[in-house]
């Protein structure tokens, strides 16, 4: 294992952690965009921690900033360092895929955190790291579809969706998942319509907004995160009509919690960063001890709702 921890050269650079000394592992992480949501910022915090924690590890901590360009930059930088494992949490999850060739080319093992990259580039990377997505999806259409049977309204309610940020493939999973689903369980229910809220509060909010105006009859909004389900539900609130309407996103926020303890918000799935920080830091860990990990390593990512919320800690993020 290499042994020197350079400085980076492009972005401003965290290096935690102990000297770095003959068995001393140097892992870079770039992140995708640790400023726009406290679930990126909480993965960050743990991430730092972790390595902090073990002697044995050297960490190099970049973001983006939801640059692909940024990204590719940093990646290439990590290259350059010869840094010892890479972690890559992706702004796009096709856009990254020539550089992870590059660093695959570089001997160089990769570990993709939270977010997949496409399947074309599956043959570069070690290991992926983080929840599983398109389940998450299809329990965000159960936790929907048993709320309206319990309404009495799985034969006549009306469902819109806000997804993630396009191109980004959690965002992409997740809403295949939900669309997928829905109509497996709750046949009758229709989606009728989609938009983007780009993991934004204040977008979520406009989007609902325009639902609002354009649909007489909203009975359910399905949110690919819970950051942009309270945008939504604050919409509906302010419009007056968040009565009647079930929520459910999905990576259960500190603000989705308290909503469902208020009982304006449904349901989620509860998601930890910080479980997603040290899966995917002892990942890389366990590779470069040699060791065997799963190609898809994923953790638990369970149902949460105003009935069983009281199970769960509230969210630090």
């Amino acid at each position: 294992m290499k042994s020197v921890l350079k400085t980076a050269l492009i972005c401003s650079t965290a290096m935690i952690g102990t000297a770095a000394g003959a068995q001393t592992m140097t892992i870079g992480i770039t992140q995708n965009n640790v400023g726009v949501d406290s679930y990126q910022t909480t993965y960050e915090q743990a991430f730092i921690a972790a390595a902090e924690a073990n002697p044995d590890v050297n960490v190099v901590v970049l973001d983006a900033g939801g640059d692909v360009a940024r990204q590719l930059a940093q990646i290439d930088d990590l290259i350059q360092q010869q840094v010892d494992a890479m972690i890559i949490w992706p702004t796009n999850g096709e856009a990254v895929i020539p550089a992870v060739r590059r660093a695959s080319q570089a001997e160089i093992p990769v570990v993709i955190t939270n977010s997949n990259i496409a399947e074309a580039g599956f043959d570069f990377i070690s290991s992926f790291s983080g929840p599983d997505n398109v389940t998450q999806g299809q329990r965000a259409a159960e936790i929907m579809c048993d709320r309206f049977k319990a309404l009495g309204i799985e034969n006549e309610a009306k469902v819109v969706h806000i997804t993630g940020q396009p191109g980004y493939t959690t965002a992409i999973e997740r809403a295949q998942g939900f669309n997928d689903r829905l109509p497996e369980v709750c046949p009758n229910v229709e989606q009728i319509d989609e938009q983007p809220g780009d993991w934004n509060r204040e977008k979520s909010q406009q989007v609902m907004e325009a639902f609002l105006v354009q649909y007489d009859d909203i009975d359910g909004v399905y949110s690919g995160d819970d950051n942009m389900g309270v945008g939504a539900m604050n919409a509906a609130i302010a419009a007056g009509r968040a009565e009647g309407i079930t929520f459910v996103g999905a990576t259960n926020f500190a603000v989705g919690y308290d909503a469902m303890a208020e009982g304006t918000y449904w349901g989620s799935i509860y998601q930890s960063p910080v479980d997603d920080a040290e899966a995917a830091l002892q990942t890389a860990i366990d590779i470069l001890n040699g060791e065997e990990v799963p190609f898809l390593n994923y953790f638990d990512t369970p149902k949460i709702t105003q009935e069983n919320m009281d199970e769960f800690t509230k969210p630090v993020f």
